[in-house]
């Protein structure tokens, strides 16, 4: 993670002291490092009285203005962050802090803990995205990420364990053609053979594109199981047809069609 933020980035800070010409606030994501928001950046106009504005221990989001490592200064603008852009770093903060809690069940060596953590935010962008991939896609998405095999079984653990996996929907199509007299008959039949039988959380339906293309749609908990059913009924379709003479191709993605 990084020890400095920089410009332009969105901080969660803690106002520890309100003098006359400005405000003092740790930065709550950077080791409660110190940053310093000129009175001309409270608010828009004249300000008399800043109190009015933050008071001493508010949680604020502020806009990082210039940042200079080498004397430890961090200047901020509290007036550049509308309540729409408050609102959302307070959530994602929130979101982080318990991700982190989450990696504290994984993990309970401090100096791995970080090592671990700097690897998962640089692939992922934050832990709980990474939390949210593994609870998705599986261990393999940390293979990538360069974690250790103890260390990634304990996070998939702790991710299956605490992330609500959203449904994800998958596409895919497939262009069958029968030249037989009776082949729309036939390729009825392949469209059937898609039919799924997964339960109440797996989906699949079928729609017409144009002649020869049908694009098969897939709902389900998560990605390697939702890439496991669509290729399954694309492959069982195209079985089914190529049986009857005719020919049957898969695509993940939109092509286009050989007619």
């Amino acid at each position: 993670m990084r020890d400095w933020p920089k410009s332009g980035d969105l901080v969660v800070c803690t106002v520890t002291k309100v003098m006359d010409f400005g405000v003092f606030a740790e930065l709550d994501e950077y080791g409660s490092k110190e940053g310093m928001i000129h009175i001309s950046e409270v608010a828009a106009g004249w300000v008399k009285y800043i109190r009015d504005y933050v008071r001493e221990g508010q949680k604020i989001v502020c806009k990082v203005l210039a940042v200079n490592p080498q004397r430890g200064h961090i200047d901020m603008s509290y007036k550049d962050v509308n309540e729409h852009q408050r609102r959302k770093k307070i959530q994602e903060w929130k979101i982080e802090i318990r991700a982190e809690k989450w990696l504290n069940f994984a993990i309970e060596d401090d100096d791995t803990r970080y090592q671990v953590a700097d690897k998962l935010v640089d692939s992922f962008g934050s832990l709980y995205n990474a939390f949210e991939e593994v609870a998705i896609s599986g261990e393999s998405v940390l293979d990538d990420a360069g974690i250790e095999k103890e260390h990634a079984s304990q996070i998939v653990k702790v991710a299956i364990e605490n992330v609500k996996v959203p449904f994800v929907n998958i596409t895919g199509f497939v262009d069958l053609m029968c030249p037989k007299p009776d082949g729309v008959d036939l390729i009825k039949e392949a469209l059937a053979a898609t039919a799924i039988d997964e339960g109440d959380e797996v989906t699949l339906t079928v729609r017409y594109v144009g002649a020869p293309r049908y694009r098969l749609q897939v709902t389900a908990p998560d990605y390697k199981l939702a890439e496991k059913v669509l290729k399954g009924a694309a492959d069982r379709a195209i079985d089914k047809i190529e049986r009857c003479n005719g020919t049957g191709t898969f695509h993940r993605h939109e092509e286009p069609a050989n007619a």
